[in-house]
């Protein structure tokens, strides 16, 4: 009698397949994979430098025709190095879970054994999509955290910067929020170093956007932007306010220890400029496979291969990513209180 032969040794879930698969499923967690703010560069190797160019902007003096020119001064450069993160994740399609399907036919078969291959690759890049997320907000943020709340890289440390924090005293309603709004436009304007952005924009949490909103000097101009938002839109996707925009931001995910982590803690909030081209991105190395030596890095990839004894088929996933944020400088942190 002839056994049955196994459903994923087809072309169709080679790796090259598989990870073709899991980068085009639906990104279900991303709020700043969706606002672009850290656009994918790929790279071929696991650790990148990082050029610091300071430029010397100065004014020149006039002299008399014929005289000879100032001398032009170079920025001081200075190199730092990262090593990408390796962030690997493990399933299994056991026989039970395609128990049945060699009964439909090669076509059904094939059809079958996808939707379940599917279930389990749409699992595991959600988990690599949230954990993208708490890596991205860790970079806004200054400081990028593994999953279990350990540091990463701390980006002021690395950059020799001094974190920036604004008090917007929201408990006092003689706070002047408009000139903490001008204070914090002024210092990201003076820190973008030859770099331009188009906008402002915070992300806050709950109860920092409740007190914003509910604040003596803030609560009428809350009320007239209402008015063309109301019964359009959810109104805690973006108050425009002195210029900037404040957007409630409700992320958080379980830890491996079963602590549920909030991205952005109570009554805080995190500023940085829109519309940058250089300040920020993610970087994106490649696999560990043989195959994917040298290659250009993609943000997922996907591989399979039997159990011993043909008890299954292992899964493994994995992403390579690192958030960056070139200048900290333009990071800020904002408090309530």
């Amino acid at each position: 009698m002839s056994l049955a032969s196994n459903p994923f040794n087809q072309d169709a879930f080679s790796t090259v397949a598989l990870t073709a698969a899991i980068n085009i499923l639906p990104n279900r967690y991303g709020k700043l994979d969706g606002m672009g703010i850290m656009p994918v560069r790929p790279v071929r190797l696991r650790q990148i430098a990082i050029e610091e160019r300071n430029g010397v902007l100065s004014l020149l003096p006039t002299a008399a025709v014929g005289a000879p020119g100032s001398t032009g001064k170079r920025g001081k450069r200075r190199i730092r190095s990262f090593v990408i993160p390796h962030i690997p994740h493990d399933d299994v399609v056991l026989p039970e879970e395609v128990a049945g399907v060699r009964a439909f036919g090669s076509e059904g078969e094939l059809e079958a054994v996808s939707d379940v291959l599917a279930m389990h690759l749409q699992s595991m890049r959600d988990k690599h999509a949230i954990t993208l997320e708490h890596l991205r907000m860790g970079a806004l943020k200054g400081e990028i955290l593994d999953a279990d709340g350990s540091v990463i890289y701390n980006l002021f440390n690395e950059f020799q910067i001094t974190p920036k924090v604004i008090n917007f005293a929201l408990d006092d309603p003689a706070t002047d929020v408009k000139a903490k709004c001008l204070e914090l436009k002024r210092y990201l304007e003076d820190n973008l170093r030859g770099e331009f952005m188009t906008g402002i924009h915070v992300l806050v949490s709950a109860e920092f956007f409740d007190q914003l909103t509910g604040h003596a000097k803030v609560e009428k101009a809350y009320a007239l932007w209402q008015e063309g938002k109301m019964l359009r839109s959810d109104m805690r996707t973006g108050f425009e306010f002195a210029g900037i925009v404040f957007e409630e931001y409700r992320g958080q995910a379980t830890d491996p220890g079963g602590t549920v982590r909030r991205f952005i803690a109570e009554r805080e909030a995190h500023a940085f400029p829109v519309g940058t081209t250089q300040s920020f991105c993610t970087y994106v190395a490649p696999a560990d496979f043989n195959e994917s030596v040298n290659t250009m890095g993609q943000p997922l990839y996907a591989k399979q291969e039997p159990r011993k004894f043909e008890r299954g088929t292992d899964l493994h996933t994995q992403s390579n990513p690192l958030p960056m944020c070139h200048r900290p400088g333009v990071l800020v942190k904002l408090l309530a209180a």
